[in-house]
């Protein structure tokens, strides 16, 4: 939901004021909105996946305006697979690193963002 309210920068051009479907299908965003990655089927697609209810109130929650606190503002997040986070990402200096939660680090924009 950061994607798609912030008011600047490229994610702001593709969601168009708001439209959730532009960001979650923007090329080479989220690979669970992919069905092939790399040329190789994806299975963990969400064609594949069969929501719990769980997993309806958690869409729900967020829909509504509610935020994790731990991840502020953040634009960005990715599992790194090891024990520490790159400072930056994405590679043009646009985000910066703002906390890991379990296994993903998660960036906020920098002023780098307003430009992209």
């Amino acid at each position: 939901m950061n994607r798609v309210n912030v008011p600047v920068g490229e994610y702001s051009r593709v969601s168009q004021g708001g439209n959730i479907r532009n960001i979650l299908f923007q090329e080479g965003q989220f690979d669970c909105a992919r069905e092939t990655i790399r040329n190789q089927y994806n299975p963990q697609n969400i064609y594949n996946m069969t929501p719990t209810e769980e997993h309806y109130y958690i869409a729900d929650w967020a829909l509504s305006g509610n935020k994790l606190a731990e991840a502020g503002e953040c634009l960005w997040y990715l599992n790194p697979f090891r024990p520490t986070c790159s400072q930056t990402f994405p590679s043009n200096g646009s985000g910066s690193f703002h906390t890991r939660i379990t296994n993903h680090c998660f960036y906020r924009p920098t002023p780098t963002y307003s430009n992209t």
